[in-house]
């Protein structure tokens, strides 16, 4: 009878064997997970080059007669001619003495001349220009430099992200950006003739984001910081939220720009650069949050939803 022998076995299989009989004896430790950077962390890493302080002459402070102060970072790439005349207003004091005149819930507080409608008794311009045209939308190249678009898709834009630090849309087809209608942005009231706006009556958007008005208002820049003085009014009982009595409104001691005021008594702030890398990593940990609170991720986030880092800067 024959006798069996066993199948010689190549050397380079029988060390591949060795080798997997290495490895399935020994499994390997589950890695570890990296560690998600949360959005205070985020910041806390960023480097000075990540920040940009505001620009003093584009910067307006609203003192209220109650002794706080807001913020405005002014958008003169979104709307150059409104933008200017605001500048001419501060610089003439035209705001100085008026007040909120109107703040209705969810939407808007607004400010300005309420005699506006008496042409005895309104306030003149000075040396603003009388008549503007509409500035719903821009073709600046300057936006298209600092353009940082959000990955997710938004039904008011064909693309949303950031523009000059503002959030904004865009039309690349028609090459136009816009400021978008979110919390804290600032506009400027008008009657129904797209240019019948003159920036002496302003508004600032205090409740969930109208962005049914992108493209169809002139927007002049956003409120930074002191928010909270606006959105905390109390809502106006006339239509539309107007005050009825002068008692009842806000009064405005000045509005200056930033560049008229000491520095001694200036409000120093920076930004953070909406076009660099640490501001990406930010929107996408709020895009997706995954701290041990949230159970599912959205992999998606509303533009008026992200935020925007403000801080006093640092001497």
């Amino acid at each position: 009878m024959p006798t069996l022998r066993p199948l010689a076995v190549p050397l380079s299989c029988a060390l591949a064997c060795l080798a997997f009989g290495a490895h399935a004896a020994t499994p390997k430790a589950p890695a570890t997970p990296a560690k998600v950077m949360s959005m205070q962390e985020i910041i806390d890493a960023s480097k000075p080059s990540d920040w940009r302080a505001l620009d003093p002459a584009n910067t307006l402070y609203m003192d209220l007669a109650n002794g706080h102060r807001v913020v405005i970072e002014l958008a003169p790439h979104f709307s150059p001619k409104h933008v200017a005349n605001a500048r001419t207003f501060a610089k003439e004091g035209y705001w100085n003495g008026l007040a909120i005149v109107r703040s209705q819930d969810n939407f808007v507080v607004q400010w300005g001349d309420p005699d506006s409608d008496d042409q005895a008794k309104r306030k003149p311009l000075g040396g603003a220009i009388k008549k503007l045209p509409a500035e719903f939308t821009s073709r600046d190249a300057s936006l298209t430099k600092t353009w940082t678009r959000l990955p997710d898709v938004d039904g008011w834009a064909p693309q949303v992200g950031f523009a000059d630090g503002f959030p904004a849309g865009h039309d690349p087809k028609a090459g136009t950006y816009w400021m978008a209608h979110c919390y804290g942005a600032v506009g400027a009231g008008r009657n129904e003739a797209a240019d019948s706006s003159d920036a002496t009556e302003l508004y600032v958007v205090t409740g969930q984001s109208p962005r049914q008005l992108d493209r169809n208002m002139s927007m002049i820049g956003r409120v930074v910081q002191g928010m909270e003085w606006l959105s905390t009014i109390p809502r106006g009982p006339g239509a539309m939220g107007f005050f009825e009595k002068p008692e009842q409104r806000v009064g405005i001691a000045s509005i200056k720009l930033a560049s008229d005021v000491p520095a001694a008594e200036r409000t120093n702030l920076e930004l953070m650069r909406t076009e660099s890398a640490v501001f990406k990593q930010l929107v996408e940990s709020r895009r997706n949050r995954r701290d041990a609170f949230y159970k599912v991720q959205a992999h998606h986030i509303d533009l008026c939803n992200v935020p925007l880092p403000v801080r006093e800067a640092k001497s």
